[in-house]
C-alpha cells in the first residue's frame, strides 16, 4: 500500500511516516500544508492520503478542503482524515459528499498501528471508516423517527460497528456471535433500510450513511 502523509506538525508527520514504514506500508510523500499535499498526490498517485484536518494558514479546515479536492480530482485515491478534536460535523460533511474510500479518525488512534493499518486497508477496499467515539455520540443522540427505528437493538449494534469500519469477523469477536449470525443481521439491515442491488462493500457504505443521517 502506498500513502502520502500530510500534517503541519513535523514530529507527528515524521513519526507517523516512520510507524507506517516500519509496518511495511510505502510512504511515497509527506506534506506540511494543503498545496504540498495536493502536489504530492498528483505526482505520486498513492492509494490513500492521510490528512490532518487543520493545517496552515488558518488552521481551520484546510485539510478537509484538500480531502474534498483529492476525492474529486483523484477518485482512485482514498482519504483518511485525522483530527485532535471530536468534530462529527466534519465527518458527516466528508462522508456525505464522498461516501466511499474515506475515513475520519481521532489522532489518538494512530498510535495503534493495527487499527491504523486496518482503517487504511478498508478505505482502499472502498469502505468508509468512522472513529468509534463519533459513532458512540451518534448512537446516543436524539433523533427523529426513521428507518433505523425498524432495526432491532442488536442490528443497531452491528450497524454501529460497520460504521467503525469493522469486518464481519471483527463484529463476530466483539459481539461473541457466529459469522452466520452477523451475516443474517447485515442482510436484515440492508432489507430494512431498503438498500439492495449493489455489491456488499457499496451497500455497507450506504448503510453507514443512513446511520449518520438518521
Amino acid at each position: 500500500m502506498r500513502v502520502v502523509v500530510a500534517d503541519d506538525e513535523m514530529l507527528l508527520r515524521e513519526g507517523l511516516a516512520r510507524l507506517l514504514a516500519d509496518s511495511g506500508i510505502d510512504v511515497v510523500g509527506k506534506a506540511a500544508n494543503g498545496p504540498e499535499l495536493l502536489r504530492s498526490v498528483r505526482l505520486t498517485q498513492p492509494d490513500v492520503a492521510i490528512v490532518d484536518i487543520k493545517m496552515p494558514p488558518t488552521h481551520t479546515d484546510e485539510g478537509l478542503v484538500a480531502a474534498h479536492e483529492i476525492r474529486e480530482q483523484h477518485p482512485a485515491v482514498g482519504v483518511l482524515v485525522l483530527s485532535h478534536y471530536l468534530e462529527s460535523s466534519y465527518a458527516m460533511q466528508l462522508l456525505e459528499n464522498h461516501p466511499g474510500q474515506v475515513g475520519y479518525l481521532l489522532k489518538e488512534r494512530v498510535s495503534d498501528i493495527v487499527v491504523l493499518a486496518d482503517a487504511l486497508q478498508r478505505i482502499c477496499d472502498g469502505e468508509c471508516v468512522v472513529d468509534p467515539t463519533i459513532v458512540a455520540r451518534l448512537v446516543n443522540r436524539p433523533r427523529d423517527t426513521g428507518p433505523l427505528d425498524e432495526l432491532t437493538e442488536r442490528e443497531r449494534q452491528v450497524l454501529a460497528l460497520i460504521a467503525e469500519g469493522r469486518s464481519n469477523q471483527s463484529i463476530c469477536d466483539e459481539l461473541v456471535v457466529s459469522p452466520k449470525t452477523v451475516e443474517t443481521h447485515i442482510r436484515q439491515i440492508f432489507m430494512k433500510l431498503d438498500i439492495s442491488g449493489s455489491p456488499d462493500s457499496h451497500r455497507r457504505v450506504l448503510a453507514v450513511l443512513a446511520f449518520l443521517r438518521a
